[in-house]
């Protein structure tokens, strides 16, 4: 920052200089051309930079030709054409490093979102420290208005925590005592106690901070494509320099020509580009980490979805409760069995009970609860005797499951449910059906993606007959169960080795490496694990998979726009050199034309960051 700053003063001080020496004001007052002073704070450094490249580095790059115009601009005594190529790199820069900036906006909020310190309780006293310094397992506890300072779970208190930022909800989400809560949320109302499980770099905020960081448009194969053609650039422009001078016999023209060659917009036209586009998916939630990653995207033929997680919610939710005794209607049975699992810890139970209580439910004491694990439960509700799980569980209890109930968990089984049996005073009164149910975006994103010419595959460890149901629902048609890590990487190296541009998108360790595979991969931020985000390519911070077709059609335009750019710096510099040839520009002219081409070539890319795909 300090470095930006300083530049922006060189670029303030140099501009008024070239001003003063177009002007000629201080022409008289002063013992030289006072257009030194932009060649000296802006021209300098682009010519030891260049030099040290060259040395060190054995590298020719586009600043080379730079450098070569604005020391044959001072040998012929055109100080203010040398000035003015050193200004217009030196505001290109600065303008290059505000869209780099721009792209940062989302990440700095990110960081801002940080607290500086948290409360725990230790040894049963309350203790204020440095939010770094919080360890797994502690207790904080957070007041109303507080940021949270890790992820963890709420042990005591209710509260809505605003997710906004963190995971792009709106509207406030309730939270209760077992309910997860992420850092960087804040707490609306209200004083709750959590259990720290990630703290410090591990924290689901720190992380999305950490990768943001890493968006570096330099490393897109097609953003030094100026430093790549500098060799060709420095030979051409000698050579067309000499000729000129030779023919002509007019040395001026000759500098004039290496003044209007400089590749100053053929430099801009694509960082800028790739910032933009990165800045402008920034707004939509999608962290890029590179330009690289970038140009990927634009060209992906392909798309494979994990589906836990990613095409589904990745969470159980009941999708049907059929009673199968007629002194209970579902809502009873239900209740009955959501009371009898209010204090199970497993999936299925939680997800029971979540169903009762959203649907209006209310709790209440029960007696002689007993949790047998990984089977199910039993307790004692108004007097009556219910047992909740698996087909063993009610079996051991001594209930008989009827022909009609097997037959009515066997059409949820086909659906790629799974069904837990309910008995009351030792009968079985009925099924509950639970199922990772499909994402609602997920059946439109397809569909889009289709029309859209990316050709959607479902990669799942799921077995046949629920990837299936979850394939016919989201509308893929190419699926692959049962599938390992290693199978996932398989398929994707298979579709690879045919020519075939795919993009991964997944959520779970599982997939890290699918989407290191991938020509491209995508993880889902907010559920996704530690190592699925680290071996992608772009994370989706809250989830929204309906941004995927955006991401894809925001690369494109990017890339369009890099092409448009470079179409239009190659086009100008021509112009500019021609008219150089042939004597009607100057270099203080052949500047400011050749000027104007950077100029447009920034605000081009400028205004990818405001613009919109078409979605």
């Amino acid at each position: 920052m300090k470095e930006e700053k300083r530049n922006i003063i060189f670029v303030i001080i140099s501009s008024a200089a070239l001003v003063l020496s177009l002007s000629g004001v201080l022409k008289d007052m002063l013992p030289f051309n006072i257009a030194w002073v932009a060649i000296v704070l802006c021209g300098v450094p682009i010519v030891i930079g260049s030099v040290i490249a060259l040395i060190k580095e054995h590298d020719i790059k586009a600043d080379v030709l730079v450098s070569i115009a604005l020391i044959a601009a001072v040998i012929i005594g055109e100080y203010f054409a040398a000035g003015e190529v050193a200004l217009i790199m030196a505001i290109g820069t600065l303008l290059e490093d505000a869209t780099a900036r721009k792209a940062r906006k989302g990440i700095e909020k990110l960081i801002n979102l940080t607290p500086r310190t948290a409360r725990v309780r230790r040894n049963g006293k309350e203790e204020t420290i440095q939010a770094d310094d919080v360890r797994a397992d502690d207790i904080i506890v957070v007041f109303a208005g507080e940021t949270i300072a890790a992820d963890g779970v709420i042990t005591f208190g209710e509260t809505s925590v605003d997710q906004s930022v963190m995971m792009g909800e709106s509207i406030p989400l309730d939270k209760t005592v077992g309910d997860e809560v992420t850092s960087g949320t804040v707490n609306m109302f209200g004083t709750f106690e959590m259990r720290a499980t990630r703290v410090g770099s591990d924290s689901s905020l720190q992380r999305m901070i950490r990768l943001a960081e890493e968006a570096d448009a330099n490393k897109a194969p097609i953003v030094r494509l100026a430093d790549r053609w500098a060799t060709w650039l420095v030979v051409v422009a000698l050579s067309v320099a000499a000729l000129t001078w030779i023919l002509s016999g007019e040395l001026v023209r000759g500098v004039t020509v290496l003044v209007v060659f400089c590749p100053c917009a053929f430099i801009l036209a694509t960082p800028t580009a790739v910032m933009a586009g990165i800045a402008n998916v920034t707004k939509f939630g999608i962290l890029v980490r590179s330009g690289d990653a970038l140009q990927r995207f634009s060209q992906i033929s392909h798309v494979a979805f994990d589906k836990t997680g990613t095409l589904t919610q990745g969470k159980p939710e009941v999708i049907g409760v059929e009673s199968l005794d007629p002194s209970l209607d579902a809502d009873e049975l239900l209740r009955l069995a959501a009371l009898t699992e209010q204090r199970s810890e497993h999936p299925f139970g939680k997800a029971i009970l979540k169903h009762y209580l959203g649907h209006g439910g209310a709790l209440q004491e029960i007696q002689n609860f007993v949790l047998s694990a990984g089977m199910g439960v039993s307790a004692v509700v108004d007097g009556r005797v219910v047992v909740v799980g698996k087909a063993d569980h009610v079996q051991s209890e001594n209930i008989c499951i009827p022909d009609k109930a097997l037959h009515a968990a066997s059409g949820y089984i086909d659906k790629g449910a799974t069904v837990v049996y309910v008995g009351v005073d030792g009968r079985l009164a009925g099924v509950i059906a639970l199922a990772d149910v499909l994402r609602s975006t997920a059946k439109s994103l397809i569909a889009e993606l289709k029309r859209a010419g990316v050709y959607p595959i479902l990669l799942t460890g799921d077995n046949k007959a629920t990837a299936q149901f979850i394939a016919l629902e989201a509308g893929i048609e190419d699926v692959r169960p049962d599938m390992l890590p290693e199978d996932k990487m398989r398929i994707i190296k298979e579709y690879t080795s045919d020519g075939k541009n795919i993009c991964m998108i997944g959520d779970g360790i599982n997939d890290s490496l699918a989407l290191r595979s991938a020509y491209a991969g995508v993880a889902m931020g907010g559920v996704g694990s530690d190592i699925a985000v680290e071996a992608s390519d772009a994370v989706l911070v809250s989830d929204n998979i309906e941004k995927i077709p955006y991401l894809f059609k925001m690369a494109k335009k990017t890339m369009k726009r890099i092409n448009f750019n470079i179409a239009v710096a190659m086009i100008w510099n021509a112009f500019a050199v021609a008219f150089s040839v042939a004597g009607v520009l100057s270099p203080v002219t052949g500047a400011l034309v050749h000027n104007v081409g950077s100029v447009f070539v920034v605000v081009s890319s400028v205004l990818l960051i405001s613009n919109k795909a078409d979605m």
